[in-house]
């Protein structure tokens, strides 16, 4: 039996020390594992002093990492000691397991580091959907609170670094995201687009040598002022964008000289046998849009004639009211076409000998 509880305790708490399990309860629910810590005191959180005076008692459950699909919910019996020292403001406090809890934590620091890896992977919505998969249930904003809650990395300073700005809210909001252009990673994001903020942020890496930037001049400046011993090159991308816009200028600008001097390739006219019609409608039979219309018409003024209501009408056929009244109140199919069936001129009517 002791091999077994020691084999539970290198199994469940591999990395925890002086931890005992107790005993272990498998239900269709979910699998309780009652704990406890073995040492015989604590730390005082706010003056670190000794103590193993204990003042009380009581019983923690925090939920861990599932097991096998079931959840796994801890049943750990805490301590609450007396403060020996009296000049602390602490008269009692509750001991807290290294790696294993934390103060009103509601989970395990292992799962709160799943959970974290999670949403650093996959964000909010996401995250929140892969962790119900594996039996946990969060909701996306506790994803993105425990991503927010991450220490930042301590990265070093970039050699070759990428400036461009970004959007808040375009046209009202902007900010300026910099980029290792080595690793392709981001490195930081700075309120605004000024010149001043990102002169300050340069200067405080002086081993940045290259600063790839677009042709804003608030970044030339920046960059001019923050790093001058940094060469300043244009970027691939902004080398294109502003390339095909200044082919598009002069092609537009010179559209009209094109359009003259090559004429426009006309195919030969194939005689086509138009179906006609005796209405004398411009939307003759065989269009489908014309042929649906009709249909339609005939067979709601065929329902009021046999007198059934508008109602009934419109649960049979499935249509709304409104067009159950436009069917019914024209007298003939061709006063609906109207609007969209006028032959309005079209943006592609120019384009249109080329087809």
């Amino acid at each position: 039996m002791e091999k077994s509880v020691l084999r539970f305790e290198e199994l469940l708490f591999p990395s925890v020390a002086d931890v005992a399990v107790l005993s272990v309860d498998v239900n269709n629910e979910a699998i309780c594992v009652e704990a406890r810590w073995t040492t015989p005191g604590s730390v005082c959180p706010g003056c670190g002093s000794w103590s193993s005076r204990v003042h009380s008692s009581y019983l923690r459950f925090p939920a861990d990492v599932p097991s096998a699909g079931h959840r796994v919910v801890l049943c750990l019996k805490v301590r609450r000691f007396f403060c020996q020292d009296a000049s602390c403001g602490r008269r009692t406090f509750v001991e807290q397991v290294p790696g294993l809890t934390r103060q009103h934590g509601r989970w395990t620091e292992r799962l709160r580091s799943t959970l974290a890896a999670v949403g650093l992977a996959l964000a909010g919505r996401a995250g929140a959907r892969m962790a119900r998969v594996f039996g946990v249930s969060v909701s996306r904003s506790t994803l993105l609170r425990l991503v927010d809650a991450l220490p930042e990395l301590d990265v070093p300073a970039p050699r070759v670094v990428g400036v461009d700005e970004y959007a808040i809210r375009k046209g009202h909001t902007y900010g300026t995201v910099l980029v290792d252009v080595e690793t392709r990673r981001p490195v930081d994001l700075l309120p605004g687009r000024e010149a001043s903020s990102l002169a300050v942020w340069l200067a405080e890496r002086p081993g940045i040598e290259v600063v790839c930037r677009d042709r804003a001049p608030f970044f030339a400046d920046g960059a001019s002022t923050g790093a001058p011993q940094a060469v300043q090159v244009a970027d691939r991308w902004h080398l294109w964008h502003n390339l095909s816009e200044a082919a598009e200028r002069c092609v537009a600008d010179h559209r009209a000289c094109l359009r003259a001097e090559t004429p426009v390739p006309r195919r030969p006219s194939q005689p086509r046998d138009e179906p006609t019609d005796a209405s004398g409608s411009p939307w003759s039979t065989g269009h489908r849009f014309a042929d649906r219309t009709r249909a339609n018409h005939a067979t709601v003024h065929a329902l009021v004639a046999a007198g059934s209501s508008r109602r009934v009408i419109e649960r049979q056929l499935r249509m709304t009211s409104r067009t159950v009244k436009r069917l019914a109140d024209a007298a003939k199919p061709e006063y609906l076409f109207q609007g969209q069936w006028q032959g309005r001129r079209s943006v592609l009517d120019e384009f249109k000998p080329y087809w």
